[in-house]
């Protein structure tokens, strides 16, 4: 190592001693030792081989064997092995501009936060605002400094790569020079997470349309530009690129483009079936071309039903569409109210009645509030006296608002030992009951599924929330048997969420078709903190419909009289 390598090794010992809360001086050593070594004249090498270190002021014995250690190893055991007591996620935050080595500590020990995905969403969950010496504005700064260390990664959540797309393809659409427009790939497909943006256009003047897309504001770097396809990287760091085909091609491209790449090669199977050669320019029965003007017409050459793009994973939908088993599958319009909504009264942002207004503008019929129980004291959870207050508060507001319901629910923390905040009398005051877990993501698979299922055999319980506790491109879910999870909320008759917030997206739509086979029934919740959280509903629709799921297999696309029929069913 050079003495730039050593300085900033040294410099990084003593962040990390500080973020372990160690004794100031301890780190300051490091700090100091950093700037002399960085202000040393001499070669470093030369210092070390003559045994000159510790001639330098502050150069104890430990120091000099340390600094030795990496000039001539490359390397600092003791380095290595500070690094490995401290969770990674931690030394990644002091990227963030605005968190220091005290404040990275405060949010470990406060909220148990080890990763930077983690702190995203206690931000966007308004907890970070709550810490003594954080506040509104620092929580501010810290998700905007997140947010430009994402930029880079090499993927990106749905929701985000959907805005930009949306952006680039609204712009396009307004050209005279666009036939026909839309979205590919995984973005199609609503994939939780994308590596990149396709688009795909219809155009008698491909010239015009690449000019447009390259020149866009988003545009931060022309990587490829051509008279088919052009490649550019956006602003937030994310690859796009725009295919362009005549509207005679448009179907058959859209169809390849969108994928996947299972998908297709199944579908190209079933084509070589009917003699018939598929591929992104058309389907040809020797030299002749079949006329396709739309998706549809693709899948009836085949005497299939239509395949939603969220389906074509090659998960069973090419048997189904021969078959004409494809799904109706849930559409937002389906969606008649919203339960997960945390209010002020824990570490929600607006007021009840604030919330019940917005959902009234969404077309919602009803709203179930559920703030955090009082063992999420890192959320502000409710105290007993709290929910008598915000009980008398709901029976206000629902006979103000006519027409419109709010049921009274809580989100109650699972514990380790598998049991839950309250006491029966308690429990017995809500409508609802999420049960969650927030902390100990760490248990073995038999622990863990063992807690999760004795919460759910609670008969107050209604809803699992959190199923896999999943946070996207940031916490991977805690192990646990799903098959049990199924098995137990069907005897049970509790709803498993399908959690919407797109960074957790969770039940991961991979179990829904499981979960649906082995009797369980689902609900979509937005967990929303904010009142533009409510909006977040769409993604947990993407997420079930991917799934497989109608309208039927979802409790909030019931109306209010059969809601409350199956609430009381839950409960019995």
């Amino acid at each position: 190592m050079d003495k730039h390598e050593v300085a900033a090794v040294l410099n990084d010992i003593g962040l990390l001693l500080e973020i372990k809360g160690e004794n100031f001086f301890k780190s300051k050593a490091y700090y100091d030792a950093a700037r002399s070594i960085e202000l040393l004249d001499e070669d470093l090498e030369v210092l070390v081989k003559e045994d000159r270190l510790k001639d330098i002021k502050g150069f104890g014995k430990a120091l000099t064997q340390k600094i030795t250690e990496m000039v001539t190893t490359g390397k600092l055991r003791y380095y290595e092995e500070l690094k490995q007591s401290i969770p990674g996620g931690l030394t990644e935050m002091l990227k963030i501009p605005g968190l220091g080595p005290k404040k990275i500590r405060t949010i470990y020990e406060k909220l148990g936060i080890s990763t930077v995905g983690e702190l995203k969403y206690a931000c966007l969950e308004n907890r970070l605002a709550k810490l003594s010496s954080f506040g509104e504005r620092t929580q501010q700064k810290v998700l905007e400094g997140i947010e430009n260390l994402d930029k880079y990664k090499g993927k990106f959540h749905f929701h985000e790569a959907m805005k930009m797309a949306g952006e680039l393809i609204e712009t396009l659409k307004t050209s005279k020079k666009v036939i026909r427009c839309s979205e590919g790939g995984s973005l199609r497909r609503r994939k939780e997470t994308v590596k990149d943006i396709d688009i795909l256009v219809s155009s008698d003047d491909s010239d015009a349309v690449m000019e447009l897309f390259t020149g866009h504001s988003l545009v931060a770097q022309v990587t490829s530009k051509g008279d088919t396809k052009s490649s550019v990287i956006l602003h937030n760091g994310i690859a796009a690129d725009l295919r362009v085909v005549s509207d005679e091609e448009y179907p058959y491209a859209l169809h390849h483009f969108t994928g996947s790449k299972e998908h297709n090669t199944a579908m190209r199977h079933i084509s070589k079936k009917h003699s018939i050669k598929m591929n992104e320019y058309g389907l040809f029965r020797g030299d002749e071309l079949i006329k396709c003007k739309t998706e549809e017409d693709i899948f009836q050459v085949f005497g299939m039903s239509y395949i939603p793009p969220e389906l074509r994973e090659n998960s069973g939908e090419i048997e189904a569409a021969l078959e004409g088993r494809i799904p109706k599958l849930v559409e937002k319009d389906d969606i008649r109210g919203v339960f997960h909504v945390h209010t002020n009264y824990s570490d929600g942002t607006n007021t009840i009645e604030e919330l019940i207004k917005a959902c009234i503008e969404r077309g919602y019929t009803y709203l179930g509030i559920s703030d955090h129980s009082q063992a999420a004291y890192y959320a502000g959870g409710l105290s007993v006296d709290d929910i008598k207050r915000q009980h008398e508060e709901i029976e206000k507001l629902n006979a103000k608002y006519n027409g419109f319901k709010v049921l009274k629910g809580i989100e109650l923390d699972i514990l380790p030992d598998g049991s839950i905040d309250y006491d029966d009398e308690v429990l017995s005051w809500f409508d609802f009951v999420i049960a969650s877990i927030h902390s100990s993501f760490n248990l073995d698979e038999d622990k863990m599924t063992e807690r999760v299922l004795k919460a759910m055999r609670n008969r107050h319980v209604t809803i699992l929330g959190h199923p896999t506790g999943r946070l996207l491109l940031s916490r991977e879910p805690y192990r646990i048997n799903m098959d049990e999870v199924f098995r137990t909320a069907a005897k049970e008759n509790v709803f498993i969420e399908i959690n919407a917030n797109p960074y957790r997206l969770d039940l991961d739509w991979r179990y829904c078709k499981a979960a649906k086979e082995a009797g369980c029934k689902f609900v979509i919740c937005p967990d929303a903190h904010r009142i533009d959280g409510l909006d977040d509903m769409q993604y947990g629709i993407n997420a079930a419909r991917k799934g497989w799921l109608e309208k039927d297999d979802i409790l909030n696309t019931c109306d209010v009289a059969d809601l409350s029929r199956l609430l009381k069913k839950a409960h019995a």
